[in-house]
């Protein structure tokens, strides 16, 4: 799986633990209609990967879902999930070309002529 976006936060490496583990987590902001805000996170070596990015870079970011389930002291289970990233690629912006076709004006489209003034309500709701 992927997702694409601009890059709004990039953390710092953390370290847990005797073994120390590394994660360094990575915020994308979707680029569509409703705009989201999706945290990946990078473990072990593959926090690395993110030392050559910058805050607001466009990028595409290969990842894995993770899930987790954890027993709580007072029996009850709990499940997690988190994105888990392992490889980032930089993409190419608007300025130097994308492969999107242009969007002709609106007034190049004809407007429609045939409508019947009686099927003005034709929903089913």
């Amino acid at each position: 799986m992927e997702v694409q976006g601009r890059i709004k936060v990039i953390g710092e490496t953390q370290t847990f633990g005797n073994n120390g583990f590394r994660k360094r987590e990575i915020v994308v902001t979707t680029e569509e209609q409703y705009p989201q805000h999706i945290m990946v996170e990078f473990v072990q070596d593959k926090t690395d990967l993110l030392d050559n990015y910058q805050v607001g870079q466009q990028v595409k970011i290969s990842i894995n879902l993770r899930g987790r389930e954890w027993v709580n002291p007072q029996g009850e289970t709990k499940y997690f999930n988190s994105i888990q990233g392992w490889r980032i690629e930089a993409l190419q912006t608007e300025a130097s070309g994308t492969n999107m076709p242009p969007v002709p004006p609106a007034d190049a489209f004809e407007p429609a002529g045939d409508l019947n003034d009686d099927d003005h309500d034709d929903l089913p709701f």
